[in-house]
């Protein structure tokens, strides 16, 4: 059975960081691109940021230069690095698991962050 669970969001002051983990069971983690992606009340969900199977790395443009994304093969886990943070950075945040195999797409049950003073 495929798991991805998140930790780390909550509520942060602008300006202020969080750090996202997503540890993964169930997949052969090294094979699978993962991602971040969030989604505020009211708007579509959106990637944030992504690292694929070799480590290439890709963000949303609102993020660049404040958010990191990394991942750790031996422990399974996806990190996205979050400073400086905004209130437009609100959101609900899902990590996601993308493999070659058609279908073998998994997500996590998200973690909220709120940016707010």
């Amino acid at each position: 059975q495929v798991q991805l669970a998140e930790s780390g969001g909550g509520l942060v002051q602008p300006g202020g960081s969080l750090r996202l983990s997503c540890a993964a069971s169930g997949i052969t983690f090294r094979d699978y691109d993962m991602g971040w992606y969030r989604q505020a009340p009211g708007k579509q969900r959106e990637l944030v940021a992504s690292i694929t199977s070799a480590g290439s790395t890709r963000y949303l443009d609102s993020v660049k230069g404040r958010f990191t994304i990394s991942r750790n093969n031996v422990e399974n886990t996806v990190t996205l690095q979050m400073n400086t943070l905004k209130p437009e950075d609100t959101a609900a945040y899902y990590c996601n698991a993308r493999g070659l195999a058609i279908g073998s797409v998994y997500w996590g049950q998200g973690t909220q962050v709120t940016v707010s003073s």
